[in-house]
C-alpha cells in the first residue's frame, strides 16, 4: 500500500471527529462573546406576556430582567405596598463583567432556552407566559413558558415537561438573584435606572370612588407631548407619547411628586397615565406596542 493511502486512512478518524464536532456546534446555540454585542444590545431578557390584565398594562410592562452587552442589568426593584402606588416603576441598574454576561447566556442555553423543548400546557387559566430571549452566535433564541412555576392543575404535564419547566424556573430564580448566582463581589449596584426617554400610555381619566378618608386627587399639568398621542391599538382607547430630552426630565420630576392615581391635564382634558421608562434597546412607543 502506498504511503499516501496509509496517510489518508490515518487521517480519517480525525476527519470524522472534526465533522462530528462541527455538526454538534451547528445543532446547539453557541453563546456569544459579550464583547461582540453592542452596549445596548440585549444578551438575555425575561419578560411576562399575556395574562388577565388591562389593555394599557400590556405595553407598559417592564421586563423582569434585561442584561445588555456592556454588562448592564436592569430589573424592577421592590415597590411599597401602598395605595395609590408610585407613578413610576422602581427600575434598578447593576453591572456585571462581560465574562459573567457570557456565563449567564451559557446558563440560559443549558436550561433549554431556544431548544424547542415541549413544555406542555398546565391546566391553569388566565396566567401569564414567561418569555426567555437570549442572543447567541446563531441568532436570537426564544422560549415561552406558560404559567411557569404554577401548580399543574389537572396533572396535564408529563415528567419530561415538568423537568424542562423546572430548569427554566431555576434559571429565572438565578437571574433574579445575581449576587447569589455570581457572587456578591461580581455585581456592582448602580442605583436607580436613569432613562433618556419616558413613554406615557394614556387612557381617559375616570374619577375613582375614593374612600371617605382620602381626598380626590389633584390634576397635574402634563409636561410632555400632547396627550393622548397615537393609538397603540386601533380598537382600543389607549394612546401613547414619548417624552425625550428636557421633556423627559420634566416628566420624571413631575412623576416623582405624583402617584399612579394622579390625573394629568393635557389638551383641555384629563388622562390616566401609565409611565414607562424607555430601556436602552428601545426607542419609543412603537417598541412598547410590540409587547404581547
Amino acid at each position: 500500500m502506498e504511503r499516501s493511502t496509509w496517510a489518508a486512512l490515518a487521517a480519517a478518524p480525525l476527519l470524522v471527529l472534526v465533522s462530528a464536532c462541527g455538526a454538534a456546534d451547528a445543532a446547539s446555540p453557541a453563546p456569544p462573546a459579550a464583547a461582540s454585542l453592542g452596549a445596548d444590545e440585549v444578551a438575555l431578557r425575561v419578560t411576562y406576556t399575556g395574562g388577565f390584565v388591562t389593555p394599557q398594562s400590556i405595553p407598559g410592562r417592564v421586563p423582569a430582567v434585561s442584561i445588555y452587552g456592556d454588562g448592564r442589568v436592569i430589573t424592577e426593584g421592590p415597590v411599597a405596598a401602598i395605595y395609590p402606588g408610585p407613578a413610576l416603576p422602581n427600575l434598578q441598574q447593576a453591572r456585571i463583567s462581560e465574562a459573567d454576561v457570557d456565563a449567564l447566556v451559557e446558563r440560559a442555553v443549558a436550561a433549554g432556552v431556544g431548544s424547542g423543548t415541549d413544555l406542555g400546557q398546565p391546566g391553569v387559566a388566565d396566567a401569564s407566559t414567561t418569555r426567555f430571549v437570549v442572543t447567541t452566535e446563531n441568532g436570537v433564541k426564544q422560549t415561552d413558558a406558560y404559567a411557569l412555576g404554577m401548580a399543574d392543575v389537572g396533572g396535564l404535564l408529563n415528567p419530561t415537561q415538568t423537568a424542562a419547566r423546572k430548569k427554566l424556573a431555576d434559571l429565572l430564580a438565578s437571574l433574579q438573584d445575581l449576587p447569589a448566582t455570581l457572587g456578591t463581589a461580581a455585581v456592582r449596584e448602580e442605583g436607580g435606572y436613569q432613562p433618556k426617554s419616558v413613554a406615557a400610555i394614556a387612557t381617559p381619566y375616570v374619577k375613582p370612588e375614593q374612600p371617605l378618608e382620602l381626598e380626590q386627587p389633584v390634576p397635574v399639568d402634563w409636561p410632555g407631548p400632547t396627550l393622548p398621542g397615537a393609538k397603540l391599538n386601533p380598537n382600543l382607547e389607549v394612546g401613547c407619547v414619548t417624552a425625550t430630552g428636557d421633556q423627559a426630565q420634566a416628566v420624571l420630576a413631575a412623576a416623582a411628586k405624583a402617584n399612579a392615581a394622579t390625573p394629568w391635564a393635557s389638551g383641555g382634558e384629563q388622562w390616566s397615565l401609565l409611565l414607562r421608562p424607555v430601556l436602552p434597546d428601545e426607542s419609543d412607543c412603537a417598541d412598547l406596542a410590540k409587547q404581547g
